[in-house]
């Protein structure tokens, strides 16, 4: 059963809401699944209730807006794309929006009949997005006149990637295909071969001088050429062990974060690397992590864990400096980094902030009732969030 070959199919269905139970768990079998309190609830796993706690920062929501609808219930981690102070959003159903930064302002709506299910991704003056069929859709970032359409062999989750004159699409089958910015011509693609069972999900490559990093379902992490797809290392970050397929589970989900040449990565199986981009070499590993993005600060990075505990580890040499599970089981989103503040969002549509410093909670808002699968992103001092329910904010630190 290979949950990647046919997303839409029930078996995949079972797959995808099985592996979501996993997540949000915060286990890697099935102990314990069915044993159940006195109301009948599952005592094991319930998510941590929120509790009250003296705010030592104030947010403000700054706008909000709304992409469309229908990314619930298909597994995906649509996020907005922000550049030259525009933010970029698609859903499911309702196109692709481009919004104002600083007020929230549209500034054009492109329609498709399509399911987008992949992006937006901004870079080389396009705003790109993939579909559930394999489309990928290049729109003038200005207007949102469509400037080409390519095709790949599957759907297409997560947002394409574009720069160096190149767009790069990862399809749910592994692949990586790269496109000529300018023609949408086919330049070449690379093949990966999937485990039998991994988490619904996956994110972007990233972009270095010449180099293309991808964080794979089977816990590695792999730097190809840009100018022609080759295979230049590979680094196992999560190692794919255990006596069954859930116990082997070790994606490397989030898109790896690039700090001058260090990447860092982190997988399902709790562990993060830091790595050298040029080489390939392990510069320090930890046993803590998760499939979401890394968020990265001045001296430390954040990582969430599938158990929803909060790790803030040292950048310079991996060692914990400080965890947080007060938001356990809360299936948490990957990490970003505002001011001082590490935020995360939860499976009730609420943000978290938490001190860089010591990890205490700062502030907590909720954008929404729907959940915060994706890692909000942080730009100009602002931080965007989308909802599985396609709802865009926009908050500010005060």
């Amino acid at each position: 059963m290979n949950p990647h070959k046919n997303p839409r199919s029930p078996a995949l269905l079972r797959v995808a809401l099985l592996a979501a139970v996993v997540a949000l768990s915060g286990c890697s079998t099935v102990k314990g699944w069915f044993t159940l309190d006195d109301s009948g609830k599952n005592a094991a796993n319930k998510p941590n209730e929120l509790t009250e706690f003296v705010p030592s920062a104030t947010v403000s929501r700054v706008w909000t807006a709304k992409a469309g609808s229908g990314e619930d219930g298909l597994g995906l981690l649509q996020a907005p794309a922000i550049a030259d102070g525009r933010v970029y959003a698609a859903a499911v159903e309702g196109g692709v929006r481009a919004f104002d930064l600083q007020t929230g302002a549209t500034i054009w709506h492109y329609k498709s009949e399509l399911s987008l299910s992949g992006g937006p991704g901004a870079g080389e003056g396009l705003v790109l997005v993939g579909s559930l069929d394999g489309d990928v859709i290049a729109l003038d970032a200005a207007t949102g006149t469509e400037k080409w359409k390519a095709k790949v062999p599957n759907e297409v989750i997560a947002a394409p990637v574009a720069g160096q004159n190149t767009v790069l699409v990862r399809s749910n089958d592994g692949r990586i295909t790269a496109f000529d910015a300018t023609s949408g011509e086919r330049r070449w693609f690379w093949n990966h071969d999937l485990p039998s069972l991994s988490v619904r999900g996956n994110d972007a490559p990233v972009l270095g001088p010449g180099f293309v990093f991808v964080g794979n379902d089977d816990g590695t992490l792999t730097a190809l050429s840009l100018v022609d797809g080759r295979q230049l290392w590979d680094q196992v970050v999560g190692q794919p062990d255990g006596r069954t397929e859930l116990d082997r589970m070790a994606d490397v989900d989030g898109s790896p974060a690039l700090d001058g040449t260090t990447l860092f990565a982190s997988s399902y199986k709790k562990q993060t690397m830091a790595v050298d981009g040029p080489s390939g070499r392990p510069l320090w590993s930890q046993d803590h992590g998760g499939v979401g993005r890394v968020g990265v600060a001045s001296d430390r990075v954040i990582v969430a864990d599938p158990g929803g505990v909060v790790w803030a580890l040292d950048k310079a040499g991996g060692s914990s400096l400080w965890q947080q599970a007060g938001l356990a089981r809360r299936n948490l989103s990957g990490a970003a980094v505002q001011g001082e503040f590490a935020v995360v969002g939860d499976f009730e549509g609420y943000l978290h902030w938490l001190r860089l410093d010591n990890g205490d909670l700062g502030a907590r808002v909720r954008a929404g009732r729907d959940p915060v699968r994706a890692a909000p992103i942080v730009v100009d001092g602002i931080l965007i969030v989308q909802t599985a329910g396609g709802s865009i904010s926009a908050y500010r630190l005060q």
